[in-house]
């Protein structure tokens, strides 16, 4: 019953439980804390949070920690620059990076940091823009109207404007960034630190990780910008019982969706997912163990494969639990009943949840192709960045409100960070992970689909792959900058093995990307809508909206959890992390750590847990307290929070985070990493003449 209670806190039916809920900044239950902690943050308490709080790259968190640029995040959210900037004599992935000097700090190549500043409510122009349309309409309506709202608002190149969807449709926000793309690393521990234990530690409690990266954000001008609003280090970092805040971007929740929306995800989404995946883990192992380069230049892919494959499975586990599924269930229905009872609610209301049933119809239907031809069945960065080319070349001539979703004017500078990134790319890679996509189109549309005959013709998987790859320049920026500014003209001249892919298959792309905005998205989207103001009506306005990847601000405390009958403790102390040293990986300690061992304070909190309410995208979030002091830093939930994707248990689910006394603790007696020190506690390191080297 506890579980129920949950699910319709949600809905609005019950008031939310404490610690529940990923809170825009523009609705955040102030009172609700006071109630249940005794302190209620000012309007100004809220926006100096939001302003200090950052977007790492497009799918992490961050925060500002010093006014001189000095951001910091997780280790595995920076690992795509600190890989990029590695090399087979320097792997600053195995070995870390620390520039001792300003002038060693080295840009990472496709990297965006942003900084939310501003936040507009748009509701009344969209539905104005949209009302009474449905279908193609409906679709094209809303999506010139975010273009022009979108456009309007970003008025150079430093500065991004996105409008959000919430409450399925329910509301929608303009929100303005600040950008900062000259983003370079400053200090990164080894892997075997910041991921000791591996995967088999993953989503798991107790743990023992410095997950941490920094990074600098520079101005136009070369120089370190200067930030006004940024969090402070907390003298003492943590202690039980204590209220924390958690300010970051939690990726996508599923706890607005519809029943007919969850059947599909625990019948044919996440199955589809975890097994593709799973094949995909056995790829590139297979591929690292072809030698210690392919190792290298892998691992990254690896890491990203296997975090999925395991929070995958933690959300089927919850939908195919019986008992949690009937509350979903009888939740939907209490809300149609309410909706029925009214006659004019329910011919308002009434038949949004059948509509989008019948639209999860269509997609199963039109599922295979749609993945095949448009969602990500074409593998590799070089395809991926041959598409862009190909579309930018078709959308860049028309009418802002005309084009595809992306390459929109107030898209554009993030797009070119894209293309021109000087990122490595690496051949043998590229072949794998076209291969492995090829051959995964064939079986699931079956070597007769015309598609598939379009597309392999007479080559096998393998032979295509080497074929393009080898025929293609597009690993040269300067050869996608050309492509890029020569337009469509330059396109349709090229003979580049990639871009004639790109070109070939893009007809198929857009026609079923257009059934599927048209047919399903369109009508998702609207009936979503209307059963996000059935839920206002009937409940009111005092709910949290889904995640979204949009900056949100959760609150709980530092507090353990029972698990299988026994009590788990909020932290883990430094000195245990040297009781699981096996010498193996993945619990093998780096050098440095054996090195310092007698040197580090063995009761130093690690890490530990706190009850807010967090999910993937919440990687790299500060956690603070009151005072608005950093005490430690996100970097996982426990096995428990994976549920959390679809309903919140305060009572497992944790948010798991570095503890800011670690933090010091490391870069003061393991990494001697004095320059950060001083930034993060001035006055707090003894002058110290810098030396050169990493």
């Amino acid at each position: 019953m506890k579980r129920l209670l949950l699910l319709a806190s949600f809905l609005g039916a019950a008031p939310a439980l404490a610690d529940e809920g990923m809170w825009t900044y523009n609705n955040f239950p102030a009172s609700k804390v006071k109630e249940a902690y005794g302190f209620q943050p000012s309007q100004e308490w809220l926006d100096k949070t939001r302003l200090a709080s950052a977007k790492f790259g497009y799918g992490c968190s961050a925060s500002f920690v010093s006014p001189d640029g000095l951001v910091m995040t997780n280790h595995h959210c920076a690992r795509g620059c600190i890989q990029q900037l590695s090399t087979a004599k320097k792997d600053y992935i195995a070995n870390g990076f620390y520039a001792r000097t300003q002038a060693e700090e080295t840009q990472c190549p496709a990297l965006e940091i942003s900084q939310l500043v501003e936040i507009t409510d748009v509701t009344a122009q969209l539905n104005t823009a949209t009302q009474g349309l449905t279908g193609k309409q409906y679709a094209d309506s809303l999506k010139a109207e975010m273009s022009k709202l979108e456009k309007a608002c970003s008025t150079s190149d430093d500065v991004r404007c996105d409008v959000v969807t919430l409450y399925q449709g329910g509301k929608y926000n303009l929100y303005k960034y600040k950008r900062f793309q000259d983003v370079r690393l400053v200090f990164a521990p080894e892997h075997a630190a910041a991921f000791f234990g591996g995967d088999p530690d993953n989503f798991e409690f107790p743990r023992y990780d410095l997950d941490v990266t920094f990074v600098r954000v520079y101005g136009k001008d070369g120089k370190p910008a200067k930030i006004d609003h940024y969090f402070k280090w907390s003298a003492q970092g943590a202690k039980e019982g204590e209220l924390t805040f958690i300010s970051g971007h939690p990726g996508k929740t599923s706890r607005g969706l519809t029943v007919a929306q969850l059947e599909y995800l625990r019948d044919v989404g996440l199955p589809k997912q975890l097994f593709k995946m799973s094949e995909a883990r056995g790829m590139l192992t297979e591929f690292q163990n072809r030698g210690a380069e392919q190792k290298r230049i892998s691992t990254n892919q690896l890491f990203g494969v296997e975090n999925g494959l395991k929070a995958n499975k933690g959300r089927l586990e919850q939908l195919v639990d019986k008992n949690f599924f009937a509350q979903k269930v009888a939740a939907e229905q209490e809300l149609r009943n309410k909706v029925n009872a009214d006659p004019k609610m329910k011919a308002k209301y009434g038949a949004a949840w059948d509509e989008i049933a019948r639209a999860q119809n269509t997609y199963r239907d039109m599922r295979k192709e749609y993945e095949a031809m448009e969602a990500g069945g074409i593998g590799g960065q070089l395809f991926s960045l041959a598409r862009m080319l190909v579309r930018a070349a078709e959308e860049l001539p028309k009418a802002d409100a005309e084009r595809l979703r992306g390459f929109n004017d107030a898209n554009l500078p993030a797009l070119k960070v894209q293309l021109m990134s000087k990122a490595p790319i690496y051949p043998e890679l590229e072949i794998a992970n076209l291969t492995f996509s090829f051959t995964k189109m064939r079986e699931e549309l079956g070597p007769d689909h015309p598609f598939v005959k379009k597309v392999l013709g007479k080559e096998s998987p393998e032979s295509l792959a080497t074929r393009l790859v080898k025929g293609s320049k597009l690993m040269d920026p300067k050869a996608r900058e050309a492509l890029f500014t020569g337009g469509k003209k330059a396109i349709d001249a090229s003979k580049d093995t990639m871009i004639r892919l790109a070109a070939l298959v893009d007809p198929d792309g857009r026609a079923i990307r257009k059934q599927y905005e048209e047919n399903v998205e369109a009508v998702i989207r609207k009936n979503g809508e209307l059963i996000a103001q059935a839920r206002f009506d009937v409940y009111g306005t005092g709910i949290y909206p889904d995640a979204t990847g949009t900056l949100r601000l959760s609150y709980g405390a530092v507090k353990g959890y029972t698990e299988d009958g026994k009590k788990v403790e909020p932290f883990t102390l430094m000195g245990a992390t040297f009781d699981r040293h096996t010498g193996e990986d993945p619990f093998a300690l780096p050098r440095s750590w054996l090195a310092a061992q007698k040197d580090l304070t063995a009761n130093t909190p690690m890490n530990f847990v706190t009850t807010n309410d967090i999910i993937g995208g919440n990687s790299g979030s500060p956690i603070i307290n009151k005072d608005a002091e950093v005490v430690g830093l996100v970097f996982d939930g426990n096995i428990q929070s994976l549920g959390g994707e679809y309903g919140y248990d305060g009572t497992a689910n944790r948010a798991v985070g570095v503890h800011s006394e670690a933090l010091i603790e490391a870069l003061k007696k393991i990494y001697k990493a004095d320059r950060v020190l001083e930034e993060l506690r001035p006055g707090s390191t003894p002058a110290v003449k810098a030396s050169s080297g990493r």
